[in-house]
């Protein structure tokens, strides 16, 4: 397993280097371009941001992934404990799902796209994912699900699939919140994956999170003034939604092979868990209000919090501590609990943080 480690290693490192030397470009572009963010009502910034940060992203990982297991073959060595042919038809439909969610993110940065679209090509990659043989299969136990026939499997992973893209794309409002909620999630799962020895998903994990940092470094402490400052855009939100939705995809397969013994798909859910429950929080408040749920606001947790009075930087370290909390207390209460207790105790900590926040802003007259 030695060798593995320094493959990892050196993911991080080539696709961080690769973000730092490319990105600098991408605003030199942006700039040139006029390729900007325009603010308006429902956005914090107030002058125009490039936003095409995350148009770096797929090429990067791509060229990393596929650089390092060619080398990695080149030498001799092999994928560890992993079936050759289904990680090749794995990779080849998320490299075909990811490259059409990556011209639809592009086009959307730059001249927009109808959600009614974006919906359309979110299936397909859930779709494309299901041929792959990534469709949920168990329901361990929630709601008393176990075995899930394939009739029922598919669209509940396509759904899944459109889910988590949507969550990361709606939760990008503040500077370095989708990168730094990404990055927990991309953590966790590489962690999980190099305890079952899987390298290659360990391998689009840390590309994938070697990516992210160096934007990050430009969206959060980038000077708008000097512009240096960047935007993930749709492109980096939905790349890293359907990264995000096939790695949580194996690692629910990964749990099923194990026989659950180490939770694993609890501890994935739980790193993607407060994006996830706000979208499902904003689509309530929408509908009841009735407003077409697909169209944006200003509902979400971190305009919420801001309407607290804390500042942007604040509210971001606020969400992510959030999710790591909720990740430890998930992985604490798998020892004791079943995963409908758990899941119930999940969905009371998030009533009470949103209701402690809703009472802050009432208290400071922020409605």
């Amino acid at each position: 397993m030695a060798p593995a480690y320094y493959f990892i290693f050196f993911a991080f490192i080539i696709s961080l280097l690769m973000g730092f030397i490319v990105l600098p470009n991408v605003l030199v572009i942006s700039h040139k371009h006029h390729l900007y963010d325009l603010p308006d009502d429902r956005k914090i910034h107030n002058i125009p941001i490039p936003r095409l940060g995350g148009v770096i992203f797929f090429p990067i990982i791509t060229i990393t992934i596929a650089l390092l297991m060619g080398t990695r073959y080149f030498l001799g060595f092999d994928i560890i404990y992993i079936s050759e042919r289904s990680v090749l038809i794995e990779l080849l439909f998320l490299l075909c799902g990811t490259c059409i969610l990556y011209i639809l993110g592009v086009k959307d940065d730059l001249v927009g796209v109808s959600y009614k679209w974006k919906f359309l090509v979110q299936i397909l990659c859930g779709i494309l994912l299901t041929l792959a043989g990534l469709w949920i299969h168990d329901g361990y136990g929630l709601l008393g699900i176990n075995h899930i026939r394939a009739r029922f499997g598919y669209p509940i992973t396509i759904f899944l699939v459109v889910y988590i893209i949507n969550a990361f794309n709606m939760i990008d409002g503040l500077d370095g919140l989708a990168s730094g909620l990404a990055s927990v999630s991309l953590i966790t799962f590489a962690l999980i994956f190099i305890q079952e020895k899987q390298l290659i998903y360990v391998l689009i994990s840390i590309s994938t999170l070697g990516v992210v940092f160096p934007f990050g470094i430009y969206n959060i402490f980038g000077n708008r003034m000097k512009g240096n400052k960047v935007f993930m855009g749709d492109t980096g939100t939905l790349t890293l939604g359907l990264i995000l939705s096939f790695l949580f995809l194996r690692i629910c397969l990964t749990d099923t092979e194990t026989n659950y013994i180490h939770n694993y798909n609890l501890i994935a859910f739980s790193s993607l868990a407060v994006p996830l429950f706000d979208v499902v929080r904003v689509f309530y408040l929408r509908i009841i209000n009735h407003h077409n749920p697909f169209l944006p606001d200003r509902n979400h947790i971190h305009h919420k919090l801001l309407k607290t009075g804390m500042n942007s930087r604040e509210v971001t370290l606020t969400i992510i501590a959030l999710s790591v909390l909720m990740i430890i207390l998930n992985k604490w209460l798998s020892m004791y609990l079943d995963i409908n207790n758990i899941a119930c105790i999940d969905i009371v900590i998030m009533f009470i943080f949103h209701s402690a926040t809703r009472s802050v802003i009432k208290q400071k007259g922020n409605h």
